[in-house]
């Protein structure tokens, strides 16, 4: 039986309670009854869930402070959240990533659709970035890297405070070495043939997207003896892969210096350099001004930041992949190659194709959909929650 201490918190009778038990993991704060008890739980404890008639549906960790108040841990009444519950998580996203990946660079934890709801743990060999963005994970920090070290045998472990959602469960954006030491230098990561600089501890997010992984595989067969452009490309995703793929050239678009750096770092260390230039600006504005000065390219690759990360941002960030694609498709030569992404969970794969499409007619051009790219495998879905498949790419012949 659950200990004596573990609280209760329980739904009202009209809530759904179906939808918990058939795996839905999060109870929303007007799910749930609310008195002086409920009111004292603390942000991060564990808590009893029941539903409206009183019958368990598991244990879940608790934040009054966030519109997503309970988050389903282990659907056993019974079970302890502690060390080893920790390390049988980790253990088990570890099996999977070691038979995919022959190396140590993966997501190794992907929050909900691992069992660690609000956890994100990308691994980069011997180095570990975590992002507790939870309230509960937050408040376990000492015992999970300890369980991280002990599962995977990293020597450090970093945490990455950063991201909207630790402010949106009122946790702080602080970085810090929970293990070993930070490295001094970018990390190499090798994947599809190119190398990319990984800054782990001044770089967006936990210093690499491992999830368009597949897409660059994909993006690189397009790109043999191609001329090829990266918008928004971040520290070079698709050009350094391009380049390892063939192509004869690649140019790099972003905002960041510190990122194009990296990128024009990758290029050196694969000896790609000379295929390899970058230019620094707002990518609107710099693909307007390639327009103007009559520049094609056999493949374009747009890859921009999430312009609706919310469904209140949603019907302004279709205007803005809408308005990527306009821009981007009279760039691309006759016959050549479009590649659009988006990491927005609010647009979905239907909305986010229509807005894209809108785009390169906008521009007069004609466009065949030749392939539709997600997430690889180490940032798995949990099918019964829609924000945990976020990424989408899309490939046309134009």
């Amino acid at each position: 039986m659950t200990a004596p201490t573990t609280p209760v918190i329980r739904l009202k009778p009209k809530a759904n309670a179906r939808a918990i038990r058939h795996g839905f993991p999060w109870v929303y704060d007007n799910e749930l009854v609310v008195d002086r008890r409920t009111r004292k739980i603390a942000p991060g404890a564990i808590a009893l869930l029941e539903d409206g008639e009183r019958r368990p549906l598991g244990l879940v960790a608790v934040n009054p402070n966030s519109r997503i108040t309970a988050r389903m841990l282990d659907r056993d009444p019974a079970a302890r959240i502690d060390r080893d519950w920790l390390v049988a998580r980790l253990a088990r996203a570890q099996e999977m990533r070691a038979r995919l990946y022959p190396e140590p660079f993966y997501r190794l934890v992907h929050a909900e659709a691992d069992g660690l709801p609000g956890v994100v743990i990308d691994r980069f060999g011997d180095i570990a970035v975590l992002q507790p963005n939870a309230a509960w994970a937050e408040r376990l920090l000492p015992e999970l890297a300890a369980a991280l070290a002990e599962v995977t045998g990293v020597t450090t472990v970093l945490k990455n405070g950063s991201g909207r959602a630790r402010g949106l469960e009122g946790l702080d954006g602080d970085n810090a070495v929970l293990l070993g030491a930070a490295p001094a230098a970018p990390v190499p990561v090798r994947m599809n043939g190119a190398t990319y600089m990984a800054d782990l501890t001044g770089g967006q997010k936990t210093g690499l997207f491992f999830d368009q992984r597949p897409n660059h595989g994909f993006a690189a067969a397009l790109c043999r003896e191609a001329e090829v452009l990266d918008v928004f490309s971040h520290v070079g995703g698709f050009a350094l892969a391009a380049l390892a793929g063939g192509a004869a050239s690649a140019l790099s678009v972003d905002g960041s210096a510190a990122a194009l750096a990296l990128a024009e770092g990758g290029a050196a260390a694969a000896g790609v350099a000379p295929r390899f230039a970058t230019r620094r600006g707002d990518a609107f504005e710099v693909m307007a001004a390639l327009a103007e000065e009559g520049r094609r390219f056999d493949v374009v690759i747009c890859d921009p930041p999430a312009f609706a990360p919310s469904k209140p941002a949603l019907e302004k960030g279709l205007r803005a992949y809408e308005r990527v694609a306009r821009l981007a498709a009279p760039l691309v030569a006759e016959g050549g190659y479009l590649g659009l992404c988006s990491c927005s969970h609010a647009a979905d794969l239907t909305k986010f194709r229509g807005a894209s499409v809108r785009g390169i007619g906008r521009a007069g051009r004609q466009a065949q959909l030749i392939h539709t790219g997600f997430a690889g495998p180490d940032h798995p879905l949990l099918p019964q929650l829609a924000e945990s498949g976020y990424l989408k790419a899309l490939f046309f012949r134009l």
